[in-house]
């Protein structure tokens, strides 16, 4: 196993993400990772004051690779593979910073937003406790060129992969994975649930989750202080019949948060997550028989 980033020698990336992806799905079941890129373009890299290190502290780093076990059992597993501080596709597209560009952002842009004024928008002014990342204001062609060929093709990947999945078994579960920092002055537990306070899930699947996290001896939170971001808000709609829980793990429990080495812990932890999977399957397979989870509607 390979751990570290990439770096790109050509100025933009390749491509947006990986998908890997069953022809004989078992369940209707995705699991998401959009945090854990780690290909640097070059042209980032030139535009940033900051070493790669500092960069990386946004990355919800390696959680990819602790579920990548997931497509061995048919669960389609997508992961985004520029990193979260080029583009953050848990963001609305044109949420930024106008102070960061030369030119003036379009009309309905959104400028003013929390995230925004804490430097975290789609396109994030700072890295790690606050450190600004460009050398000098940007074009706004960079905007334009984030959102095309990373936000757009990712948000568009999920969308086709949720669709297929709702043809299939008539509705949808998605897991929005994500990785958490130990906070100075806030006992976190291992796993946060975030459901929008019930709205992008329904809260009987939010509880077989946590029951499952909890019979493997984790803690487990929910919507404090993760209740879930743009993903989870653009994508659950369980009228719909599709239900996203964002869920955050903590990164102490198999990350070195110093160096962003994998700790010893790691192993475990990915050996947990490789026993919850069947769990998670099951899961998903009652829905398809669940009144309560799929709208007869559709």
């Amino acid at each position: 196993m390979i751990f570290g980033p990439s770096l790109d020698a050509e100025p933009c990336l390749s491509s947006a993400f990986s998908l890997q992806e069953s022809a004989q799905p078992v369940a209707p079941l995705i699991l998401a990772s959009p945090h854990s890129g780690r290909r640097y373009p070059a042209l980032f890299l030139r535009q940033s004051r900051l070493d790669l290190l500092s960069l990386r502290r946004s990355e919800d780093a390696y959680v990819d690779l602790l579920f990548r076990a997931a497509p061995q059992l048919g669960i389609p597993l997508i992961c985004a593979e520029f990193p979260r501080a080029y583009c953050d596709v848990n963001r609305y597209a044109w949420e930024l910073d106008p102070g960061m560009f030369r030119e003036r952002l379009p009309q309905g842009a959104l400028t003013n937003t929390a995230k925004v004024r804490s430097g975290l928008g789609m396109m994030a002014r700072i890295a790690g406790p606050g450190k600004g990342i460009y050398r000098h204001q940007l074009p706004l062609s960079e905007a334009h060129a984030r959102i095309a060929t990373c936000w757009l093709p990712y948000h568009e990947a999920l969308e086709a992969l949720i669709a297929r999945c709702r043809a299939r078994f008539g509705v949808c579960l998605m897991l929005d994975l994500h990785s958490m920092p130990t906070l100075p002055h806030l006992r976190l537990p291992d796993i946060v649930l975030g459901d929008l306070h019930g709205t992008s899930c329904g809260g009987e699947i939010v509880d077989g989750l946590a029951g499952m996290l909890s019979a493997r001896n984790l803690s487990v939170g929910r919507n404090r202080p993760y209740a879930g971001g743009y993903i989870t808000a653009r994508h659950g709609c369980p009228s719909d019949n599709v239900h996203v829980i964002q869920v955050e793990i903590g990164r102490n429990l198999y990350l070195d948060e110093l160096t962003l080495e994998p700790s010893p812990g790691f192993a475990a932890v990915q050996i947990t997550i490789e026993a919850l999977l069947p769990d998670l399957v099951l899961l998903a397979q009652k829905l398809v028989k669940s009144p309560a989870c799929v709208s007869p509607n559709l």
